[in-house]
């Protein structure tokens, strides 16, 4: 019987030196694919940044002008109220 132990042993011996490597072997691609998929990651991020950036700007830019379109239509109309009342009241 220890004949047959000594065997079971030394196959549990190699069977664990083979999952050690296997499991290394696995760690160490698993980190690799961890590290490509953070640097796709931060790709990805960076390009929308850049897109938001820019339809930012562009929206902030539709907007200005808009408000520069109603402050003038404001200040103009308010003028005109302002003369029309003044002559009003120097010919009255």
């Amino acid at each position: 019987m220890s004949y047959l132990n000594q065997i079971d042993s030394s196959y549990l011996s190699e069977l664990r030196e083979l999952n050690e490597l296997n499991f290394a072997r696995f760690d160490a691609k698993l980190e690799q694919r961890i590290t490509e998929l953070r640097s796709e990651l931060k790709q990805q991020i960076a390009e929308l940044r850049g897109e938001l950036r820019a339809e930012l700007h562009t929206g902030l830019a539709g907007l200005e002008t808009k408000l520069i379109r109603w402050m003038f239509v404001f200040w103009a109309g308010s003028t005109l109220t302002i003369l029309g009342t003044m002559l009003a009241l120097l010919k009255g």
